[in-house]
């Protein structure tokens, strides 16, 4: 079974966006959004930028959970997009920045969610230790606010 463990983090600065060597971060559009279930399975459908994914994953467990993905054609993801997803849909830039000996996605939120910036990073294992980065902020990954499926349900500009 494949297992995503990730920490979650808002984002405190801009120091990200710019590499040691000086060059700026380049990030993918991604459009993404959530087939209706119940239970605490979900289903995500995403484009980012020219691929298409289809997600399935389950219950958090810690800072773990099940998560089987795959890559599927353009057109049926724009179409589950438009047909089959709850409203609204995820609409964010991702940007990946190399640090440390990992790679951080740190995502830039539009739309109904515009103004978050998170920052993410996939773990070998929950005890593996990080060197945090300066512009990392408060750590959010047991917030079930920030995950994307939420934010779906409860978007970020309703928070204020």
């Amino acid at each position: 079974m494949a297992v995503e463990i990730e920490r979650k983090f808002l984002v405190a600065n801009d120091d990200w966006r710019r590499l040691k060597d000086g060059s700026e971060l380049s990030g993918i559009p991604f459009r993404q959004g959530y087939v209706p279930t119940e239970g605490m399975t979900t289903v995500r459908v995403r484009l980012e930028g020219d691929k298409a994914k289809l997600t399935i994953k389950g219950k958090n467990q810690g800072l773990s959970r099940a998560e089987f993905e795959y890559e599927i054609p353009l057109s049926d993801a724009e179409q589950m997009l438009d047909n089959l997803c709850a409203r609204p849909l995820i609409e964010k830039t991702r940007y990946f920045r190399p640090e440390a000996g990992v790679t951080w996605e740190i995502d830039v939120f539009a739309g109904d969610n515009a103004g978050l910036v998170v920052a993410e990073v996939e773990l070998q294992s929950e005890d593996q230790q990080l060197d945090l980065p300066n512009w990392l902020g408060q750590e959010v990954s047991d917030d079930p606010r920030y995950y994307n499926v939420n934010l779906v349900s409860n978007p970020y500009r309703n928070w204020r």
